[in-house]
């Protein structure tokens, strides 16, 4: 499943981050629409907001469906079809959608077979682990290159790499007339072998620019050839973090720090996570952080995973340059 996210880019970034080329094959950004709503987040959960990719052609019919457009929209699907006055009274979770049954259950079919798809974007997301003593929770998120380092004004984005999420989306308009509500869901498959340890669901990851295309263009793919796209993937890595990031209120960079598991002790700041959490901040000029001083202190007591097949601490301390380590490699079975 995925129930909490971070997506900490300030809204430039992110959309530097989106770049892609379009039909024509233009280097091209997609254009942010309701750019004011968008609140850079390291703890998203169902019922707040979060950017996504669509085609421009579901808000102007005669734009070329191969453009993208960025938008915040609400996490938790509404369906069009719901006539209540208040969508917080649908009675069901709507922020998952598995995909072996997203053709088949009204509150998805009907949206997904208009062509509403989407790209929920995300530096990465949280999956806890259940263990004997409570629940580990495991922040997930593409291989980092390890060059990337942020970049100034209009240069190609060299920075962190979003993790790009299949959703679903759809508009829901109150019966009493008023502002129209744009939600999202995630679509869910079996998790992959590497990270089944934690959860034995995971989201369906469109990893590169083509299954994105292919996802996003739904004048030019059609239902039932993108729904090949959405399987289990292997690319991704993940580190354990602090239970501090299981408070929704909690909302700094210490949610993502990695943190050793096995240690019954305060968790200290490393050279690794002080260099991380400074690009963090430096990579917002409007950031949901405190100032580093006023960052809460945090305390834990972490159990030793018993089959950890990989963790990806040094993947972040490689990127950032600060201890020259090697990317975390994956295990092959």
């Amino acid at each position: 499943m995925c129930g909490r996210t971070a997506c900490s880019l300030a809204a430039d970034n992110l959309r530097r981050a989106c770049a892609y080329r379009d039909r024509r094959g233009r280097q091209r950004q997609p254009e942010w629409v309701r750019q004011e709503r968008y609140q850079p987040s390291y703890n998203k959960g169902p019922q707040s907001s979060g950017p996504v990719l669509l085609s421009r052609r579901h808000l102007q019919q005669d734009a070329d469906s191969s453009e993208r457009v960025l938008m915040d929209m609400r996490w938790g699907l509404v369906p069009s079809w719901f006539k209540q006055d208040n969508p917080s009274k649908l009675q069901f979770n709507t922020s998952n959608c598995r995909s072996d049954t997203m053709l088949s259950k009204s509150s998805y079919k009907g949206a997904l077979l208009k062509g509403k798809r989407c790209v929920v974007l995300a530096d990465g997301f949280y999956e806890w682990q259940q263990q004997s003593g409570g629940k580990q929770p495991y922040f997930i998120y593409f291989p980092q290159s390890k060059d990337a380092m942020e970049t100034e004004g209009d240069e190609e984005w060299k920075g962190w790499r979003l993790l790009t999420m299949a959703g679903i989306f759809d508009c829901w308009e109150p019966p009493g007339g008023g502002e129209m509500l744009y939600t999202y869901t995630i679509i869910t498959v079996d998790a992959s072998k590497d990270v089944s340890f934690i959860h034995h669901r995971m989201p369906a990851i469109l990893d590169g620019d083509e299954a994105i295309r292919k996802w996003l263009d739904f004048a030019e793919v059609p239902t039932q050839e993108a729904v090949k796209l959405i399987q289990p993937t292997e690319n991704i890595v993940f580190h354990p973090v602090s239970t501090f990031v299981n408070n929704i209120r909690n909302n700094t960079p210490e949610c993502v720090a990695a943190i050793e598991l096995g240690a019954k002790k305060e968790v200290k700041a490393t050279p690794s996570n002080k260099g991380m959490l400074g690009w963090l901040k430096k990579s917002q000029e409007s950031s949901p952080q405190k100032k580093e001083n006023d960052l809460p202190k945090w305390t834990s007591q972490f159990i030793q995973s018993p089959s950890p097949k990989k963790t990806s601490a040094d993947v972040l301390q490689q990127w950032l340059g600060k201890q020259g380590q090697p990317p975390a490699k994956k295990h092959k079975a």
